[in-house]
């Protein structure tokens, strides 16, 4: 798709695919109701639930595809994803044995991986 700029002169908008294939930062928290939210932050109003957490994960992914092809479609402007370079997002953490347990267990009970009930957890503390 092309544009004007200020000058009349035509520009290349970067296509539905490249705005599609951004990485943006999604949050994710309990619902104190039951289930879990999430929320991109980056696409305001791009938020959704869900009962476990994949099943709110594949909702998010959804809700930022047709979040993106609505906007690409009505020619607004589309955020690019925020970062912070000066986090990696790597934590390493020790614990007990005992909790170590118990959070595995109740992440398989949930049907996701330790890594991200671990995550949701720490995103309901915050």
């Amino acid at each position: 798709m092309k544009t004007l700029n200020q000058k009349n002169k035509q520009i290349e908008k970067p296509s539905l695919e490249y705005y599609l294939n951004l990485q943006y930062p999604v949050t994710l928290y309990p619902d104190p109701e039951g289930g879990y939210v999430a929320q991109i932050k980056d696409l305001p109003g791009c938020l959704t639930q869900g009962e476990t957490l994949e099943e709110t994960v594949a909702n998010i992914n959804e809700a930022r595809e047709l979040w993106i092809e609505t906007a690409y479609e009505a020619g607004d402007d589309i955020p690019k994803p925020s970062n912070d370079d000066s986090y990696s997002g790597k934590l390493l953490v020790r614990m007990p044995k005992s909790l170590h347990r118990r959070l595995a267990e109740t992440a398989e009970s949930e049907g996701v991986s330790l890594n991200q009930y671990i995550v949701s957890l720490l995103s309901a503390a915050v």
